[in-house]
C-alpha cells in the first residue's frame, strides 16, 4: 500500500505548529512543507531586530534542524488543484515542480494590507520579514547620520521625523523600539544632540491598541507620550510622497520615513482557489477543513474559523490562535487518514502582551492587568517559552544589551527596492473618495 502524502502550505505559527505535531503522530505518513525560507520566523520579536536588541538569527527558527522528520520543499506554491489532489511551486532559483498529496493543509499565512492611498506602495516600506526589519534599521540609522551632515535645517527636520501608521500590535510596538533606538543613536552624533527627534504613530481608531482593553491602550500611550512620541488617533495618510505626506486632518508632515503597520490580509494564494471565504479568509468548520473539500484543511491568518467562545464571529489572526489551530490540524489530519471524529477548535484567549522597549510593557496574562516591570518579565518569560528555538541566544542578547545597550551601524544587507510595498489588486482598483477610504481602513 502506498504512504499517504500530508503537504502543509506555509511555515508561519500554523504551519510550523501542523509539520511539528504531524511529525509526532503521523509516523505512517510521508510530511511535506513547503515554504520560501528555511527557518520559522518568530514575528512578535521582529522590532526587536529593527532596534538593534535582537540578531536576525535569533528569531529565525532553522526548519531542518526541528523538523527532521518533514521533507522541506523551498519554493512559493503558484498553482493548487483542490479536486486534482495536486499542488505546484516555483523554486528560490525558479525552477518548477508538482507534488501530488492526500491531505492538504493550507497555513499559507498574510501580506502587508494595503489601501488604495495614492503614494503609500512607492513610498511606504512594511513590517513584516526579516528583509523589512533589517532594512528599517538600517534605514533610521542613514536617516539620522544624514541629518547630522547636512546645514540645511528644513532638510535635518525631516530626516528626523519618522511616521508610523497603525496602532495595533505592530505599529505600536515599531514606535516604541524605534523612538529608543533613535534616543541611541543621536546619542552617538553629537551634530543632532539639540536637534529635536520626531516619532509619529498614526490609526483611524480612537485609541492605540483598539482590539485590545482600554487600560492597556491607556498604559501605551501613556508610555509612548512620556517618551515624546506624538499620537494621531482619527487621522490617517491622504497622500504620500518621496519628502512629505498630508493626513487626512489636513495637516502636511516633511519627512522621508513612512512605515506601515495598516494590518494584514490573507496571502493572495486564497484568492485564486475560488473557495468560499469570509473576509478574505477560508471558510472552514470547527474541525478546521474546508467547506465542501473534506481532504483539506486550513488554518491560521488563512482560515476564518468560527469562534465558539463568541458565537457568530471567526477567530482573530494572532498568533496565539494560529499556533493552536496549527496543533490542532495535526491531530485533525491522522484522525482523518485513521477514519476518527475530528476535533472542534476551541480556544479561549489567555491574555495579551505588548513590549513597549525597555523596561515598559503591557499585559493581561489570564486577564490580570500589569504594567511596567512586571510586565515586561511576564512578556519576555512567555517570548522565551513560546519561541521553538535559540532561547539561550536570545536571553544572553537581552542580558548584554541591558548591560551595553547596542551601537548601530549601517550594514546594506537589504536595499529599498526589496522592501517597496508591492501593488496589490487593491491598488489597481479606481481611486476612491477619502470617505471611502477611511471606511475602509476601518473595517
Amino acid at each position: 500500500m502506498s504512504v499517504p502524502r500530508v503537504v502543509i502550505v506555509g511555515a508561519g505559527f500554523a504551519g510550523y505548529h501542523a509539520a511539528r505535531g504531524l511529525q509526532k503522530l503521523a509516523s505512517g505518513a510521508e510530511i511535506v512543507l513547503i515554504n520560501p525560507t528555511d527557518y520559522f520566523l518568530y514575528i512578535p520579536l521582529l522590532p526587536e531586530v529593527a532596534a538593534g536588541i535582537l540578531e536576525p538569527r535569533r528569531i529565525c527558527v532553522s526548519l531542518p534542524d526541528r523538523l527532521p522528520k518533514v521533507k522541506l520543499v523551498l519554493g512559493t506554491v503558484s498553482h493548487i488543484d483542490i479536486d486534482g489532489h495536486r499542488v505546484e511551486w516555483v523554486s528560490p532559483e525558479g525552477q518548477r515542480g508538482t507534488m501530488d498529496f492526500d491531505r492538504l493543509v493550507l497555513a499559507a499565512g498574510s501580506v502587508n494590507k494595503l489601501l488604495p492611498i495614492p503614494g503609500v506602495a512607492e513610498y511606504a516600506h512594511g513590517f513584516r520579514n526579516i528583509s523589512e526589519a533589517l532594512y528599517l534599521r538600517d534605514h533610521l540609522t542613514r536617516q539620522l547620520e544624514l541629518a547630522a551632515m547636512t546645514d540645511d535645517p528644513t532638510e535635518r527636520e525631516a530626516r528626523c521625523t519618522f511616521v508610523v501608521v497603525g496602532a495595533g500590535y505592530t505599529g505600536t510596538e515599531v514606535a516604541a523600539q524605534g523612538q529608543l533606538f533613535t534616543a541611541r543613536l543621536v546619542r552617538q552624533l553629537p551634530a543632532l544632540r539639540e536637534q529635536r527627534v520626531r516619532w509619529i504613530l498614526a490609526d483611524l481608531a480612537d485609541r492605540l491598541l483598539p482590539g485590545l482593553s482600554p487600560r492597556m491602550s491607556a498604559t501605551a500611550e501613556r508610555v509612548l507620550r512620556k517618551r515624546g512620541v506624538e499620537v494621531y488617533l482619527g487621522q490617517s495618510v491622504e497622500n504620500a510622497g518621496p519628502e512629505c505626506l498630508r493626513m487626512t486632518s489636513g495637516e502636511e508632515i516633511a519627512t522621508r520615513s513612512l512605515i506601515w503597520c495598516v494590518g494584514v490580509r490573507p496571502d493572495p494564494l486564497v484568492d485564486a482557489l475560488s473557495l468560499p471565504t469570509d473576509h478574505g479568509r477560508l471558510e472552514v468548520h470547527e474541525t478546521l477543513v474546508v467547506r465542501g473539500r473534506a481532504h483539506v484543511f486550513a488554518c491560521g491568518d488563512c482560515a476564518a474559523v468560527p469562534d465558539v467562545t463568541r458565537p457568530g464571529s471567526i477567530t482573530g489572526m494572532t498568533a496565539q490562535h494560529a499556533e493552536r489551530q496549527g496543533k490542532l490540524v495535526a491531530r485533525n489530519v491522522v484522525a482523518s487518514l485513521n477514519g476518527e471524529d475530528l476535533v472542534p477548535y476551541k480556544h479561549h484567549d489567555l491574555g495579551f502582551l505588548v513590549d513597549l522597549g525597555g523596561s515598559q510593557a503591557a499585559a493581561n496574562p489570564l486577564q490580570v492587568p500589569l504594567s511596567g516591570l512586571a510586565a515586561k518579565t511576564v512578556t519576555r518569560g512567555y517570548h522565551l517559552l513560546s519561541l521553538p528555538g535559540n532561547r539561550t541566544r536570545t536571553g544572553s542578547d537581552w542580558a548584554i544589551n541591558a548591560l551595553m545597550p547596542p551601537r548601530a551601524v549601517q550594514l546594506g544587507l537589504v536595499n529599498a527596492d526589496q522592501v517597496r510595498l508591492e501593488c496589490t489588486e487593491d491598488l489597481k482598483r479606481t481611486p476612491q473618495t477619502l470617505a471611502d477610504r477611511v471606511a475602509e481602513e476601518t473595517t
